[in-house]
């Protein structure tokens, strides 16, 4: 689809929160019915999602739906499955079946609303070890595209504590990145950090997750969309490297050799292939550098 460096989360029933959400810079808002909402406000925050989704907004939007085992979830997709999405997050995913169930429910309610069947994608919620251990089959279930991390429930569901160095969070976050990589799917979305005064600590965690491989990261406060879009922005040095490398290459290759050395550094297709994506993501941002949104 298209990278997503920040995802901020708001309140489905709180249209005061979900307006303010979309002046955040923020690549995508997801509206959540799960977490943030009282059982019984759930029927109130999906007419709450309806009314807010009724004119276009500037950012891609998400629905956090209630876990495939929860007598919720049929309620969530019946009332946001003909709204204009870029897709579903769904809560606590812990098998393909989980996925599967919802792909399931999906297709008929795309088949009564005369939608193409198929097209509403998915972000599963991998919050436990139950779900960190199935990590491959999530991520190669139907409709997924990118799998998203929950690491305050994991780390919980450990009995650790969540700590500001991840140590923790380490494991998890690898596979996730592997299983993603392996299923020929987006790179997986990092776990909010929720200290959202802490913003140095902030950084420090997106950035660690940004080395493993993340394309972006949850959040859960307006102060922290722009330091995380700031980790997940490719600087003016990354940016002229990259451009170093790919000119490098053409010539080499017009030339018939496929090895060259860049800067000192020898460059082979794959690192060729890895400047090419991060030119193309500063191309799709507009932006030279970090600091310029």
């Amino acid at each position: 689809m298209f990278s997503l460096r920040t995802l901020l989360f708001t309140p489905g029933n709180d249209s005061r929160k979900g307006e303010k959400a979309f002046t955040t810079g923020a690549d995508a808002v997801i509206l959540d019915l799960e977490d943030a909402v009282a059982p019984s406000q759930k029927e109130a925050a999906r007419l709450t999602i309806r009314q807010t989704l009724g004119r276009p907004r500037p950012v891609p939007v998400f629905v956090r739906t209630n876990s495939a085992q929860s007598p919720h979830i049929l309620h969530d997709l019946q009332a946001v499955v003909d709204l204009p999405l870029q897709g579903l997050m769904l809560a606590k995913a812990e098998s393909a079946e989980d996925v599967c169930r919802v792909d399931w429910l999906l297709g008929l309610l795309e088949q009564e609303h005369g939608l193409p069947v198929g097209g509403i994608k998915l972000i599963p919620f991998v919050e436990s070890a139950r779900g960190i251990a199935r990590a491959e089959e999530i991520a190669a279930a139907p409709r997924v595209f990118c799998l998203a991390f929950g690491g305050n429930d994991y780390a919980m569901d450990l009995g650790v504590s969540f700590s500001p160095e991840g140590d923790e969070l380490f494991y998890a976050r690898c596979r996730l990145v592997v299983a993603s990589r392996s299923a020929g799917i987006d790179p997986p979305l990092d776990t909010v950090n929720p200290d959202f005064r802490d913003i140095p600590a902030l950084a420090a965690d997106a950035r660690r997750a940004q080395k493993l491989g993340f394309q972006g990261k949850l959040v859960i406060h307006p102060a922290q969309v722009a330091p995380v879009n700031e980790v997940f922005t490719p600087c003016a040095e990354e940016i002229s490297w990259a451009q170093k490398v790919v000119e490098a290459f053409a010539r080499a290759e017009a030339a018939g050799s496929g090895v060259i050395q860049v800067e000192g550094r020898m460059v082979e297709l794959p690192i060729v292939r890895r400047a090419e994506k991060l030119l193309a993501a500063a191309r799709a941002r507009k932006t030279p550098g970090k600091g310029n949104e």
